[in-house]
């Protein structure tokens, strides 16, 4: 069969459609692993995706990676294993139902089923499971239009079957669930569960403990309410600790103020008062202070960030400002000076001393002031009587506040620790929704996060005479990463795995590290070995428990009447100690609420033990899964074969903290062995302008838009422009329409100015994230996928059609014998040798993880070599009508080129590559010859026989006379369709005399000169001189150093500057940037350099030379007029030129044969065939029509 026609005018989306269909009818995907099934094995191991919503344009990066990779060695004949993971459990689900079902407290979900919690709970947990169905098959079908080749749940009967036995795995498998039981037990039986109390970081929205990995996530700058307040010290009337807060309802439950007691601090007298101030925050500006916090949340690199404000929120007065202020005419007085040391132990009156919360024995309420005081952590005095300041240590700084730092044991991480050393009472105000409990007075039944409860605050302090000055502050402050809530701290217990002492490699955590050190990680520019051993070493214990419902059954069980507890490892387990409620629980998978009713016995006392209400920390659920899916459990012997992972492939800002963190400290413990062999960490996808990406901005590009269908952006809409004014200024350039319309955020309806986009098709998503460096952000929009079409999809897809619509033309047949290379044009020998180099850097680059060098340097083939050096000069072979070798050889080396290029590109871009090996392949060769599929054939190896380093050489030495040439024209301003006389050249090596020798015709041709000469005398002048930007360096000796350089030929000074390395004249050390070199040509010419070749261009134009210029511009008319006609490549033209202008008439007679051979012109008429169209050349006018002849 002959090559079918392609039309450059590509439809990618509907040819990325037709090859998901080609792979489906012929079982592509199948036929691939029966053709690998006994080859050598390679693992991978998925991270999951979150199975919530939607896959996002960011997943695509990731999961272009995996499969890419996968697909690399699958063409090397290994056999994978294919198996995509979905995240299943937690409270990211959990949000997304409560929303569905419009709750809006957790209370809620416990009253699905009025009057009936258990079936409440049952109800929810079911809904959060379908929902993971739900969005797992919406995945599913989104990652095969990304061309990832998984072994998927395709069929109704694939997800009918339970999550456990589909092909993809889910984290809330009973497998995956029980052998995280298998997990805890194991860190059960070195001691390493335990039970904490503490001030955790709490979301009132969700009513549910974030851990240390999690509060990361969430950090917004926003603005709070800051207040500074007097604490009356006790034993000195009229003197006052000045403190100052961000969250005023944490002073409802003071009980101590911290200092450092190495700073020093004033005594300042205000009306009649004493206020004490650390020193250094007295006089600090304080928007210049209080920035440089540590990066937090998904930009996290260690990086530093400056202090964000927000646009009208006032700046910041320094304190001493506001004693001015408060002061008037008065103004105030500082006193004296006193030492930090000296403050500690100083009695001091609350500001909420009247509070019975306050009042109450040993803490508030009973339950806490009971753990305090039976953990030593307190007596029985209350909290109002214990007041005092304490040392907050190097804590206590001047940066920000007053240097006296408010502490609220029940109320902050840092206070509870201080509580804890110095026996103050813990008071915790607020239950699990963030509302004041009783024993609060007018604050009871407030929200702490409402802006009111502020209010009713500073009226409280105002009333007692508390209130000192209210700033509007901006600050960086956690949210809750999943529901967005401002999060505040409760004293609660929650359930932690040990990892022993912090900023040490003991412990557990030392144990971790030592697996790490046996990790490769990659980009090595990430430091992520270093990264990871940085949050090891800094971490507190791994907080495991969630208040909550969705997730893992944690396995603990307690004796409510002794404390103790014991960790069950696994269903068998469980089975053989339960006393009660196995009978409601068999036949359920492990979650809530079926496994609470399942009761054991305490060996010790007999006393009943009941599983504690908390599911786990949803990074168990994918720590385990190089355990959990991948037959740990079944068959330890064909787990061996798989474990480790030879890869795995996530992104990593935020992941060292949390998947990457959990798999290693998870395999530490079940095996003491790294889980995976490399990892490779990627950057985050941005907007084309570099901005976060977000549905409220308007910026989020969506994936099935981006891939298929076509996708909008959406800007505000400025009523002062008009629409297209508007969307030209403010929308990424390329939609395809501009319009109104309106949108809806956070429940408000927004008029807004949206585009419409074509789609940007998988093959372009895939190669732009392969071609990113994988440490830096990659940004996505309508115009880099343009520019990355335009700049190599296009390129090679011109070059595959070029190639297609000629050989169908000349029936060109694949089968035939080959043509000896050797036998060949330069520039077909000259392209094979570079595909042996391609060929080579792309084995290099997947087999070391580095896909982007391989991206890079095909991009760099196509463009330079293939499609504009190749294909550009080498046209005559193709369109000549002869049937000779040259055109045979021709036709071989390019077919073998894109053949080659489909198979090299394969990984990264399968639908393009499919597209092109199905043409150029399978539909010209016998049925069962060829493999059917680009993925099923081995990836190309290099062939020595054709490499020919001298030619390539050479050939690089031509591309770079061709670039002086061209530049020489630039510098006189002569454009290249105009004919020149001649080009002389001075040779800087063998390669340019040997070029200029070999290639003479082309120089002729790709600089339009008349001849290319050699030349071995002096053809330029050179001028050196000391270059003014780096001349003060040489500070009084300047006039020496030009001395020094005029006295060095300036011809041999430019040939030291070229090798760029430092050079010595007379006394004088010279860097190659300290000197310019400028070049100058005889009269007529334009001179040109690179380091030891020369180039002048003899720019004077003959009459002849004139008129052959005009035939060229007449030419490039005619072929714009063919194009516009929507003739086809081979048409023949019968074609009418006229002009009034006798010089362009003349140069039209002159040189019509090149005029009609360049157009296919087989006639010229001498009246009008078709449409006219005018036109200038040289201001001269002339007038066009032709016709299909």
């Amino acid at each position: 069969m002959p090559f079918e026609k392609v039309e450059t005018q590509a439809d990618f989306s509907a040819h990325e459609r037709a090859v998901l269909e080609l792979w489906d009818r012929t079982d592509a995907f199948d036929a691939l692993r029966r053709k690998n099934a006994n080859g050598p094995r390679w693992s991978f191991l998925d991270g999951p995706i979150t199975a919530n919503n939607p896959m996002g344009v960011h997943h695509a990066w990731g999961r272009t990676y995996k499969d890419t990779y996968q697909r690399y060695h699958s063409m090397l004949g290994q056999c994978l294993r294919y198996q995509n993971g979905f995240d299943c459990q937690g409270l990211w689900v959990e949000v997304e139902v409560e929303k569905q079902l419009g709750l809006k407290t957790k209370r809620d979900i416990e009253n699905l089923i009025p009057g009936d919690r258990d079936a409440s709970v049952a109800r929810f947990v079911q809904l959060c499971k379908d929902r993971v169905d739900t969005f797992a098959r919406v995945q599913t079908n989104q990652s095969i239009r990304l061309g990832y080749w998984m072994d998927w749940d395709r069929t109704d009967a694939d997800w009918q079957k339970p999550c456990g036995q589909r092909k993809s795995y889910f984290t809330m498998a009973e497998e995956n669930n029980y052998t995280i039981w298998a997990f805890l037990k194991k860190c059960h039986q070195k001691g390493l569960i335990y039970r904490g109390y503490d001030a955790m970081p709490w979301c009132g929205r969700c009513g549910v403990g974030i851990s240390e990995q999690e509060i990361k996530e969430g950090y917004k700058d926003v603005e709070h309410r800051a207040v500074f307040v007097k604490f009356p010290l006790l034993d000195s009337p009229g003197e006052n600790l000045l403190v100052w807060t961000t969250t005023p309802w944490t002073l409802t439950s003071n009980v101590g103020a911290a200092v450092n007691p190495e700073l020093t601090y004033l005594r300042v007298r205000l009306k009649g008062e004493l206020y004490i101030v650390a020193k250094g925050a007295f006089k600090l500006n304080r928007m210049e202070s209080g920035g440089d916090e540590e990066e937090s949340g998904a930009n996290a690199a260690g990086a530093k960030r400056k202090r964000a404000w927000i646009e009208g929120v006032p700046h910041l007065k320094s304190i001493e400002q506001i004693f001015k202020e408060k002061a008037g005419k008065e103004g105030f007085e500082i006193v004296g000076e006193v030492k930090g040391e000296q403050l500690l132990g100083l009695r001091y009156a609350g500001p909420f001393d009247d509070l019975p919360a306050q009042q109450y024995p040993g803490g508030f309420p009973a339950e806490v002031a009971r753990v305090a005081q039976q953990r030593g952590w307190t007596g029985s005095v209350s909290a109002a009587a214990a007041h005092r300041v304490v040392s907050g240590g190097a804590d206590v700084t001047e940066s920000e506040g007053t240097g006296i730092v408010h502490s609220a044991p029940g109320c902050g991480q840092i206070d509870f620790t201080w509580g804890k050393d110095n026996h103050l009472p813990p008071v915790a105000p607020l239950d699990e929704s963030g509302v004041f409990v009783e024993g609060f007075g007018p604050l009871t039944g407030k929200n702490a996060v409402e802006p009111s409860t502020a209010d009713a605050v500073f009226d409280c302090l105002k009333k007692t005479e508390r209130l000192f000055a209210t700033e509007r502050y901006v600050h960086r402050y956690p949210h809750c990463w999943r529901c967005k809530t401002e999060l505040l701290y409760r004293l609660v217990d929650e359930w932690f795995i040990g990892m022993g002492p912090r900023n040490t490699e003991e412990g557990f955590r030392g144990e971790i590290m030592k697996v790490v050190d046996q990790v490769t990680f990659l980009p090595e520019s990430i430091s992520g070995r270093a990264r990871e051993r940085d949050w090891l070493w800094n971490m507190g214990d791994w907080m495991i428990s969630k208040k909550r419902y969705w997730g893992l059954a944690l396995p603990i069980w307690v004796d409510e009447v002794t404390g103790d507890f014991e960790v069950i490892g696994g269903y068998e387990e469980l089975k053989a100690r339960a006393i009660e409620g196995w009978e409601t629980f068999q036949g359920q998978t492990p979650h809530r609420p079926h496994v609470d009713k399942v009761k054991i016995r305490n060996p010790k006392t007999g006393n009943l033990m009941s599983r504690i209400p908390d599911v786990g920390n949803p990074w168990l659920d994918a720590g385990i899964v190089p355990y959990s899916t991948m037959g740990y459990n079944r068959d330890r012997a064909e787990w061996e074969k798989w474990f480790p992972a030879d890869f795995i492939t996530e992104s990593f800002p935020g992941q060292f903290r949390n998947w990457f963190y959990a798999i290693l400290a998870m395999s530490t413990m079940m095996e003491n062995r790294p889980p995976m062999k490399v990892l490779l960490g990627h950057g985050l996808v941005r907007d084309q302008n570099g901005d976060e990406m977000s549905k409220s901005k308007g910026n989020s590009v969506e994936f099935n838009g981006a891939a298929d269908t076509g996708y909008e952006l959406f800007v505000p809409r400025n009523p002062k422009l008009n629409v297209d004014a508007q969307a030209k200024k403010d929308l990424p350039a390329g939609y395809l329409e501009a319009f109104e319309g309106q949108v809806t955020l956070e429940g408000k309806p927004l008029h807004v100015i949206k585009g419409r986009y074509k789609p940007m098709g998988a093959d372009v998503i895939r190669w732009m994230f392969c071609r990113q460096a994988p440490a830096s952000n990659v940004n996505l929009g309508p115009g880099p996928a343009d520019e990355l079409r335009s700049r190599f999809i296009l390129k090679l897809w011109n070059t595959y059609a070029f190639f297609c619509n000629y050989a169908r033309l000349d029936g060109f047949d694949p089968t035939l014998p080959p043509v000896p290379v050797s036998k060949r044009g330069d520039l077909d020998r000259w392209i094979l040798a570079n595909l042996q180099d391609l060929v080579t850097t792309a084995r290099r680059a997947f087999d070391s993880f580095d896909v982007m060098s391989f991206c890079l340097e095909a991009e760099r083939f196509v463009d330079d070599k293939l499609s504009n050096w190749y294909v550009r000069r080498n046209k005559r072979p193709f369109f000549k009508p002869e049937k000779d070798a040259e055109k045979l050889g021709a036709y071989q080396t390019l077919h073998t080129v894109l053949v080659n290029l489909s198979k090299l590109c394969a990984p990264v871009i399968p639908f393009l590559t499919e597209t092109m090996y199905q043409n150029l392949v399978v539909n010209v060769s016998p049925s069962g010859s060829v493999p059917t599929s680009v993925h099923h054939c081995d990836y190309p190896t290099p062939d020595i026989s054709l490499a020919d380093v001298e030619l390539v050489k050479d050939m690089e030495a031509l591309a770079r006379l061709v670039t002086l040439g061209l530049s020489a024209r630039n510098l006189a301003k002569v454009k290249v369709r105009q004919p020149l006389a001649e080009l002389i050249v001075k040779p800087g090596s063998d390669a340019d005399r040997r070029a200029v020798e070999r290639f003479a015709d082309q120089i002729v041709d790709e600089l339009n000169v008349k001849k290319v000469t050699l030349f071995s005398g002096r053809l330029l002048k050179h001028e050196a001189k000391l270059n003014t930007r780096n001349q003060g360096k040489f500070g009084a000796r300047i006039k020496e150093a030009n001395a020094a350089i005029a006295a060095v030929d300036a011809e041999e000074l430019a040939r030291r500057v070229g090798k760029g390395e430092p050079f010595a004249l007379g006394d004088f050390m010279f860097e190659p940037a300290d000197i310019v070199i400028s070049v100058s040509a005889a009269e007529g010419y334009a001179g040109v350099a690179d380091r030891d070749t020369q180039a002048a261009l003899d720019t004077r134009i003959t009459p002849e030379l004139a008129a052959e210029g005009m035939a060229r511009d007449v030419v490039r008319l005619v072929q714009d007029l063919r194009k516009a006609s929507g003739l086809q490549i081979e048409d023949r033209i019968t074609l009418y030129l006229t002009t009034t202008a006798e010089e362009l008439r003349q140069a039209i007679d002159t040189n019509w044969s090149y005029i009609a051979g360049e157009t296919l012109a087989t006639g010229r008429a001498s009246t009008p065939v078709g449409e006219n169209k005018t036109a200038k050349i040289e201001g001269k006018e002339i007038v066009i029509s032709l016709i299909k002849a």
